[in-house]
């Protein structure tokens, strides 16, 4: 977008205090746009001048409506999504409700507030659920709902459906059409990421990653938060007018375009941090049935311990299991091009911040850990030794 076009608007994040959504919501501000964010929470760090937070529950309508008043929105990035790992991945009720209602919600604000532009931030999960893609496309059907692992992939798919099918409806009092479009990123990594990097780190300090799984051939992909950013830029320009409106309607994957196996990906965070990456590999198999007693667990004694799962079942597919995806249409039609980047930056960051390898600590906690991790590995490996041998 030229910096001309971009000073004229104003446009809309919601989950703009996450890690995505805020760094998109500074990036735009930086090339003159105004910018509001919706979120839930406020941003953890400093919001930038030029930048209004607006604080509301996506789940609510009059709350989504009152973020559009702050301003004449031209556009919005539909950011916001919750259950995408971890503990979150097993309340299916308040995915359901962030993620398909809070869905609603946006389309309808936009309808009524005459905003032309929605960009949804989708997954790599609304085609994905544990079946081999080799350099899949957009033509690529969605699942049956019922075929989805998790809660989080299936409303995700369903979100994407209806805002794609939104695309050209009618805004009211004339205003125009709406036109949307959606992209399908990669598992998003980059300095100060909070979900996944995070988990790994702790992982590593409290002892537990100790064996790696799945095929060493198995492959997979990643997008670096700023590519995500340009991709977000670029989508939202191809659905104006100048660019004949080519991302209407349309889905796109987006990633760094290198496919590499999940484990390897990591393995710069693992030894930049000082820390011995595993030469234990483990049948994927088995730690599906370790994810499987893992959910098992938490769904009988998370209302008492609400603990973070060691992995669950979805996870294990994601990262274990092939699955990447072309960028030809993305760069075709939105003139979007991967740049390269690594982890070491973000191995710096968290060594600033005192993350890597101590003297090993012996503690109650940590005992505890290992112990459970050992049981559960125990129990899947007793069901899974019949299926394996009977293969």
């Amino acid at each position: 977008m030229s910096s001309q076009r971009l000073s004229k608007e104003t446009v809309l994040i919601t989950g703009g205090s996450g890690y995505f959504g805020f760094r998109l919501g500074c990036a735009l501000n930086q090339k003159g746009v105004r910018v509001i964010l919706f979120d839930i929470y406020t941003p953890a760090e400093a919001i930038p001048e030029g930048i209004t937070f607006v604080r509301g529950d996506i789940r609510r309508f009059g709350e989504v409506e009152r973020a559009f008043q702050a301003g004449r929105v031209a556009c919005v990035f539909h950011v916001a999504s919750y259950g995408m790992s971890g503990r979150e991945q097993l309340t299916p009720k308040l995915i359901q409700e962030v993620n398909v209602r809070g869905t609603d919600n946006v389309l309808r604000a936009c309808r009524q507030r005459g905003v032309p532009r929605l960009v949804y931030t989708s997954t790599f999960n609304v085609i994905f659920s544990g079946q081999v893609i080799e350099n899949g496309d957009e033509s690529l059907p969605y699942l049956p709902p019922h075929l989805y692992t998790d809660h989080y992939s299936r409303t995700k798919m369903m979100a994407e459906k209806r805002v794609l099918e939104a695309n050209g409806s009618a805004l009211e009092r004339g205003r125009g059409v709406l036109r949307t479009c959606s992209l399908r990123a990669a598992g998003i990594y980059g300095p100060g990421e909070q979900r996944h990097l995070p988990r790994i780190v702790s992982y590593l300090e409290r002892g537990l990653f100790k064996f790696v799984f799945g095929e060493p051939e198995s492959l997979t992909q990643f997008v670096h938060v700023d590519n995500l950013v340009q991709a977000h830029v670029l989508a939202s320009e191809a659905l104006q007018a100048h660019r004949g409106h080519v991302a209407s309607g349309q889905p796109y994957f987006i990633s760094d375009g290198k496919p590499v196996n999940n484990f390897e990906f990591f393995r710069p965070l693992v030894e930049g941090l000082g820390y011995k990456f595993p030469s234990v590999r483990l049948p994927l198999g088995l730690v599906y049935g370790l994810a499987f007693l893992t959910e098992v667990v938490h769904f009988v004694l998370g209302r008492l311990y609400n603990f973070q799962p060691f992995l669950t079942r979805a996870e294990v597919y994601k990262s274990g299991i092939t699955h990447y995806f072309s960028l030809e249409k993305a760069k075709k039609e939105l003139g979007y091009e991967a740049r390269a980047y690594d982890l070491r930056e973000t191995v710096e960051w968290f060594k600033a911040r005192g993350h890597g390898r101590r003297p090993e600590h012996e503690g109650l906690r940590y005992l505890l850990w290992d112990g459970l991790l050992v049981l559960l590995l125990v129990l899947s490996l007793l069901a899974w030794l019949p299926s394996a041998l009977s293969a």
